[in-house]
């Protein structure tokens, strides 16, 4: 019988996200599992647009923020879980691609499950399942559960 005891929940802070941590927090607490939720941070910003570009100084300053700022609703996500449960559950930021971030978090830290929401903010509801669970389901190492969004 299959019994994960690493989980890995990435997360985008939406609606969909929060039901695949509270899966997986179901998922831990009957196998004795630990959870990493993963936030991804894209860092992929777009410096010009048409005639207008943005400074180089300003999209540093962005990334910062954004960086404080992931770390603010992990640490949220985290204790919103924990006031309804014991489960380990460790934060982690990873900069770059998302799917190839999770995949890559996957093989390095033992991951044997990934919980994801099958839409995050971006997905689009005329697509069957969002382009980054799509991409983790297809080329992960370990089962994926998706959760419906």
């Amino acid at each position: 019988m299959f019994e994960p005891k690493k989980i890995l929940v990435p997360t985008d802070f939406s609606g969909y996200s929060d039901n695949a941590l509270k899966q997986a927090v179901d998922i831990a607490e009957k196998f004795n599992a630990k959870i990493v939720l993963l936030h991804v941070i894209d860092e992929n910003i777009q410096q010009c647009a048409a005639d207008y570009c943005v400074n180089i100084e300003l999209i540093e300053q962005l990334k910062k923020q954004s960086m404080i700022t992931s770390e603010d609703n992990l640490k949220k996500a985290i204790a919103i879980a924990k006031e309804k449960t014991k489960v380990d559950i460790s934060l982690k930021i990873g900069k770059g691609a998302p799917a190839e971030v999770i995949l890559d978090e996957q093989l390095k830290n033992g991951i044997d499950l990934i919980v994801i929401a099958s839409h995050g903010k971006t997905g689009i509801l005329r697509h069957l399942i969002g382009s980054v669970t799509d991409k983790v389901v297809r080329a992960a190492k370990c089962p994926v559960m998706v959760i419906r969004a």
